[in-house]
């Protein structure tokens, strides 16, 4: 049985035979070592950064899902989400049809009540409870919708915009590219009839996170300029939603920016999101559900180093970040940004304590970390390196990713 970076390799070696690409060619497109490509192909190279996965998938004209064949192997009960967006997409197929309602459906507010349960649950990374509740909230905004007007029909439709935006993220997070992309063309549709001059930025900011899956790094920063110009002017003013969406935009440059190598860029975005945060105004509801804050922006300059490779940097910077400034982030930031941590432990020589921090990340948002490529890659690499030992601590938790089978 093939191991599971022997698995991606065999598949990167069967999609570049199709191609009729030699191990030359691949690596002179990826500007990489015919080496590197060689080790890959024999399971023997980790893919544990984001940018090189997406940009050896597109190398190879397949999904990045495709090229590490996600959804990841996992426990019966974690996969019922499935259903679940089924059941979404059946809605995001028939957004232009009249809706299956009878009687008179909610208003805008008792909806926008409803999401406010969704954002919790986003923050927690419970991605397959957001899915079961979507399906439902998707028909009864179309349903106001179709029944109202003026503004009450503007708000059913940001409404819907915004569960898409729900569904957008727990699909990126459980690996459903469909879902994935639907959901981001059916935000920017609602959108541009909700009335919510930063729902249509909302949904650029989406479609910037969609554009990394093609390593589209150039088009994703322009995209990502192009929704800034659109909100520059309520920002301005100090406008508390523009404030979100404008420092949110700039977080998503800045990994843009990273991944194309563009470190002046890259670090120049980080200060942009670091000023929109120290402009950010009380806001008693985030109706677009952003997790901008001074804290998402710290975490986000360690990625921003991470995605270049400057490990070392990475630590120090983290180093400097108050823990109670980290403590203070949802469940689903904390987790990423452990899984950070644990990759630049890794990359700095210290395994022990990546693989704390790993389990950390794990305990922190399970659902998020087990299902996300770069965390698994990270505890294959700490498990080839100590395989001589096995150490229990790794096998328990290898065994809770279903590394194996």
């Amino acid at each position: 049985m093939l191991t599971e970076a022997e698995a991606i390799g065999q598949r990167v070696r069967n999609a570049r035979l199709r191609l009729g690409l030699t191990q030359a060619d691949l690596a002179a497109e990826l500007r990489l070592s015919q080496g590197w490509v060689s080790k890959v192909e024999k399971g023997r190279q980790e893919l544990d950064r984001t940018s090189v996965i997406n940009k050896l998938a597109a190398a190879l004209h397949i999904h990045p899902n495709d090229l590490i064949e996600r959804p990841y192997p996992t426990a019966v009960e974690d996969v019922q989400w499935q259903k679940s967006a089924a059941l979404i997409l059946r809605e995001l197929r028939r957004y232009d049809l009249p809706p299956r309602w009878e009687g008179a459906p909610p208003s805008s507010t008792d909806l926008w009540r409803r999401t406010a349960v969704l954002h919790r649950l986003r923050d927690d990374a419970a991605n397959s409870r957001i899915l079961e509740l979507l399906p439902e909230l998707l028909r009864e905004a179309r349903a106001l919708a179709e029944h109202a007007s003026g503004r009450e029909r503007e708000e059913a439709y940001a409404v819907y915009a915004i569960g898409c935006k729900f569904g957008h993220t727990a699909a990126h997070a459980l690996g459903h590219p469909e879902l994935v992309a639907m959901s981001c063309e059916r935000a920017s549709w609602a959108a541009r009839r909700s009335g919510d001059e930063m729902l249509p930025a909302v949904a650029d900011w989406m479609r910037v996170w969609d554009m990394w899956t093609t390593a589209d790094w150039d088009d994703s920063l322009a995209l990502a300029d192009q929704a800034l110009r659109a909100v520059e002017e309520p920002y301005r003013r100090g406008d508390a939603a523009a404030v979100r969406v404008w420092g949110s935009l700039h977080l998503r440059a800045a990994v843009s920016a990273a991944r194309a190598g563009a470190e002046a860029e890259a670090r120049h975005r980080i200060e942009e999101a670091e000023e929109a945060a120290s402009r950010l105004p009380r806001l008693a509801f985030d109706r677009h559900s952003l997790t901008f804050s001074r804290g998402n922006v710290a975490i986000h300059g360690v990625n921003v180093e991470l995605e270049m490779a400057q490990h070392d940097r990475a630590l120090l910077l983290h180093q400097e970040i108050p823990e109670t400034v980290v403590s203070a982030l949802p469940r689903s930031r904390r987790g990423h940004y452990r899984m950070d941590l644990a990759r630049a432990y890794l990359w700095s020589g210290r395994r022990e304590r990546a693989l704390s921090e790993l389990e950390a990340a794990e305990r922190t948002a399970p659902q998020l970390i087990r299902n996300h490529p770069v965390a698994r890659a990270t505890l294959r690499r700490i498990r080839t390196a100590e395989r001589a030992t096995v150490k229990e601590q790794i096998r328990r938790m290898s065994v809770r990713f279903h590394l194996d089978e």
